[in-house]
């Protein structure tokens, strides 16, 4: 007991629905490492990205169930609520991309030279990557901001959460980009990934300034209004780099609008072009429905927060 008589524990950490999310997070990610390195196992660099996407979620789930279990997280100078609610969304697209990057480079209906046990092993592997995409989900959820409450955690709320996935989209990009796009060979094409960098920036600007409580740092503008405004600039830029890049990559004066036949499979810099010009036009489409959310918001300022 401290000195106000309550436990040590918080145990709204390990008894609530929040809790039981995260207790079934640790529970099938170690699963889920546990069985690679036992039996399923993972080569290449498919196979290395989703055992570092395990990994990395993994740790980052034990750290903020101790943080939390604990209480220590008050001591830290940043709001709580928008880190978590942070991690988990982003663990949750780390998730479901492991989820499908992994069976399809992995499972095979037929039994490898190792044997059926490999191949179930496999597909348990994949079967618990699922459900703990769906975890992290659940606590996204949980810690979603409702429609009428008072908006402390920006993060929390659908614009904040927009913001996690046009990061991660934004990152789908730029290993495309270095996947030999030729991006180098227009200046219009740098001009893309330069407007591609910026929004990224602008992006992980906000993220980090919410993560840290620093949201009174922008003086001449309310906060809600400075990720308005930074909003903006990112559909402008976006839909100028959704323009240039399809016509500097496709269109017949500067490339071909189909695939070689002679392109190597999975380096072809033909593929690493239509990847941008697809997720250029997500993060587009992300982009207006963030403006389009963020004009709803009116923003609490609450350091260190805790829902």
């Amino acid at each position: 007991m401290d000195s106000q008589g309550g436990p040590y524990l918080n145990m709204r950490a390990l008894c609530s629905p929040l809790g039981a999310a995260r207790l079934c997070q640790l529970a099938m990610g170690c699963a889920v490492i546990a069985m690679v390195v036992h039996s399923a196992g993972f080569s290449g660099s498919h196979g290395v990205f989703c055992m570092a996407a395990w990994c990395f979620c993994f740790a980052m789930t034990v750290v903020v169930f101790f943080l939390d279990a604990t209480r220590l997280y008050s001591c830290l100078p940043i709001s709580w609520d928008n880190l978590t609610v942070t991690c988990a969304a982003f663990a949750t697209l780390m998730y479901v991309t492991a989820s499908v990057v992994y069976p399809l480079f992995f499972v095979r209906s037929e039994c490898p030279y190792a044997g059926c046990e490999v191949r179930n092993f496999r597909i348990a592997v994949t079967v618990c990557s699922i459900l703990c995409a769906l975890a992290y989900g659940a606590e996204v959820a949980l810690c979603r901001a409702r429609p009428g409450q008072a908006v402390v955690g920006y993060m929390a709320t659908v614009s904040g959460l927009l913001k996690v996935v046009q990061g991660f989209v934004a990152c789908i990009i730029f290993g495309a980009l270095a996947n030999g796009s030729e991006y180098s060979r227009y200046a219009a094409t740098i001009f893309c990934v330069v407007v591609y960098a910026f929004c990224f920036a602008l992006t992980a600007l906000v993220v980090v300034m919410t993560v840290c409580g620093r949201t009174k740092a922008v003086r001449c503008l309310p906060f809600d209004r400075f990720v308005v405004v930074c909003t903006l600039l990112e559909v402008l830029l976006y839909l100028s780099a959704s323009v240039v890049w399809p016509v500097f990559c496709f269109d017949t004066k500067y490339g071909t609008p189909w695939r070689p036949s002679s392109c190597p499979q999975g380096r072809c810099p033909w593929d690493s072009k239509l990847v941008v010009a697809v997720f250029s036009f997500v993060n587009f489409g992300l982009y207006v429905a963030d403006l389009t959310y963020s004009q709803r918001i009116r923003f609490v300022s609450s350091h260190n927060s805790r829902a």
